[in-house]
């Protein structure tokens, strides 16, 4: 696991060193008293706007050009969306049963029901580099990487605990408002990503072009915190760090589809388990994505 993320964060490392070569090769100096031009980065690209007086621009009307290279950079993709699971547990497992400090008739998949619209997924990735594999007239394909953060709520239905020393799973006698299991990873991307244009603007703006998006990815996450959350009108706001018997990293695949500029979709699929005691629970996540390669 380990050596899989140091991969992909070498992989990160050798685009962006790459990015640095391409930004440093600058072309030949312009006369500045004819021509000012101007840096804009947006999630639609980077682009250079300028002002030419020599060749008649009127003062204060800018001429935008889209200056997209071989390297480039993203910025603040978001994801927003729900938790599932999918739960594989051999409940006849004794480790199972030791972790289960609950009645017997809720040794079983029910004790973790969850409630699906209060169970949120937030992925965020602040910086992505992405190296374009192929440009066509109508085709575009990307190889990105990056570093985010993966955040699961899983909000439980049945009053629960979770407990440390020894690490279990308990069944409260009074009704809580909140119920939830938290827990944040710090994970690396590596994404392969398709534009295919299903319209093009009769007026020759490349900027109002349709492009389709869609693509499929891995991540390699490393938890570095996880807590219980509860609320009640008995004990008020109860929050506890511990590790719960989680597993440490986590390996997720991911996809996503959407019309650029306009709406995107996604949905992960934890493919290791989330504990490492027996349980064996997979997330699924899916929701809308702002931003994006």
């Amino acid at each position: 696991m380990k050596n899989t993320i140091f991969a992909i964060a070498a992989i990160a490392g050798l685009l962006f060193a790459n990015t640095s070569v391409a930004q440093d090769k600058k072309e030949e100096k312009k006369d500045d008293s004819k021509r000012k031009t101007t840096l804009t980065i947006s999630n639609r690209g980077i682009y250079l706007s300028s002002a030419d007086s020599a060749n008649g621009v009127k003062a204060g009307k800018v001429k935008k050009e889209r200056t997209e290279g071989i390297f480039s950079s993203n910025f603040a993709m978001l994801d927003l969306g729900f938790n599932q699971l999918i739960d594989n547990t051999n409940y006849n497992d004794p480790a199972v049963k030791t972790f289960l400090d609950v009645p017997a008739n809720m040794q079983n998949k029910s004790v973790f029901t969850l409630h699906t619209a209060k169970s949120i997924n937030v992925n965020i990735y602040p910086w992505m580099i992405k190296f374009r594999a192929l440009k066509t007239e109508g085709q575009r394909i990307y190889l990105s990487s990056g570093i985010g953060f993966q955040f699961y709520n899983f909000r439980f239905e049945n009053p629960v605990t979770f407990a440390k020393n020894p690490a279990r799973v308990t069944m409260d006698t009074i009704v809580f408002t909140k119920d939830k299991l938290a827990m944040n990873y710090l994970n690396v991307p590596l994404m392969l990503t398709f534009k295919t244009r299903v319209h093009k603007d009769d007026s020759g703006k490349s900027s109002k072009d349709k492009w389709l998006v869609y693509g499929f990815g891995i991540t390699e996450g490393m938890r570095i915190d996880s807590w219980s959350k509860q609320k009640s009108g008995a004990r008020g706001k109860v929050k506890v760090h511990d590790a719960f018997g989680l597993a440490d990293f986590n390996t997720c695949v991911s996809a996503e589809i959407g019309l650029e500029g306009f709406i995107r979709f996604y949905a992960t699929y934890q493919v290791t388990s989330l504990y490492s005691n027996g349980i064996d629970q997979h997330p699924v996540s899916f929701g809308i994505r702002l931003g994006g390669i």
